[in-house]
């Protein structure tokens, strides 16, 4: 499942999902390079 997660304040990296933290935190998958940070709130159409 592709997910979204932010990278400090400014930096957001969408990638497959790998894991979930106990922190909160999300590992992402971006081809063979791992990212962690916090999720992207979802947003739906009104």
């Amino acid at each position: 499942m592709l997910r979204t997660i932010a990278v400090g304040s400014c930096v957001s990296i969408q990638g497959l999902l790998v894991r979930t933290l106990s922190d909160g935190k999300l590992v992402i998958k971006v081809d063979e390079k791992l990212f962690v940070g916090f999720p992207v709130a979802r947003s739906y159409a009104a």
